[in-house]
């Protein structure tokens, strides 16, 4: 098991399908090419030279979010009496994303459609010790089945003291998909709330959307400007929450599905106007100051050898 400093790839057998994770940068999957015969498909959005560095690390690919997504005010925090700081690294002063996704992970399997991760702090960073109540330590696979990528997350607490954790996503989607123009892709959100923000955190408070069925029912692209943090996910009778892009033009749609240990979604169109992001979360934004606040947040805690597993798939039709 070592980091590999190079970009590695698996491959579905029978369609061709390619994805591509960085593993010396966060696992980051930069690219998910569907094929359908002699039609490729690219379905993630990556700044050009990404893999080679220089980049802004959550602007590409599918960074994963951990131990906390999204902005902690000013960076600190208190959990059980104990205060923390984190350095505020999204330019406004707010610690943001994690520390995993800018780190190196360990590969621990590696087979033509399958690759396995992990990060642990006290292992591969722990200087990060410093900065969080406990250890904390992800595992994710991503495997290829026809033009469908799994990824599977598991988060344990491999310390003796109570671990507060969130998790999520951040998968930039490639608009459009394979057709001419992406303001005409039609995106749909299952979502019923949304949170009102100060500077870009959440303040605790949320509202229910006035236009929730168009959001179910699908927004062009085109008219979508967000940063923005929505709760009340719609889940499905098998448990799944899906949404969906779709190109008009190329016929092609994709659906991403995630399962009920998410319960907030973050939807962020970039500048660029190339790609839109839907970023499934465990717990809102912000999560560890509202909870010390007595504001419900998703935040979990596990305790010394409890673990959480969330699932996220990506299928191309």
């Amino acid at each position: 098991m070592s980091h590999a400093r190079h970009v590695l790839e698996i491959r579905d057998r029978d369609t061709g399908a390619v994805a591509r994770i960085l593993t010396s940068l966060g696992f980051n999957c930069f690219s998910f090419e569907a094929a359908f015969g002699d039609e490729r498909i690219e379905v993630i959005w990556a700044e050009a030279g990404f893999e080679r560095g220089g980049r802004r690390v959550s602007g590409s690919g599918i960074p994963l979010l951990f131990p906390f997504p999204g902005r902690i005010a000013g960076g600190t925090f208190t959990f059980r009496g104990r205060a923390f700081a984190i350095e505020p690294s999204d330019g406004r002063g707010h610690a943001i994303h994690g520390f995993a996704h800018t780190r190196p992970w360990r590969v621990l399997d590696h087979e033509r459609n399958r690759i396995v991760g992990e990060f642990h702090a006290s292992v591969d960073d722990p200087r990060l010790l410093a900065y969080w109540p406990a250890d904390f330590r992800i595992r994710a696979e991503y495997a290829l089945h026809g033009n469908r990528l799994n990824g599977v997350y598991s988060i344990d607490n491999p310390s003796d003291q109570p671990l507060p954790v969130g998790f999520g996503t951040h998968p930039y989607f490639r608009v459009p998909l394979g057709g001419e123009d992406g303001a005409e892709c039609v995106v749909t959100l299952p979502v019923s709330e949304e949170y009102e923000l100060d500077d870009l955190v959440p303040t605790g408070l949320r509202f229910r959307l006035r236009d929730a069925d168009a959001f179910h029912e699908g927004i062009p692209f085109g008219e979508m400007q967000f940063d923005n943090v929505f709760g009340g996910l719609v889940f499905a009778e098998d448990g799944w929450c899906r949404t969906t892009i779709s190109d008009p033009s190329s016929r092609r749609r994709v659906a991403m599905t995630f399962d009920r240990p998410f319960t907030t979604c973050v939807v962020y169109t970039p500048g660029h106007r190339e790609a839109v992001c839907i970023e499934p979360l465990t717990c809102v934004p912000n999560a560890v100051r509202l909870d010390a606040a007595g504001i419900p947040s998703g935040l979990r805690v596990l305790e010394p050898g409890e673990s959480l597993v969330a699932r996220v798939d990506i299928a191309v039709s």
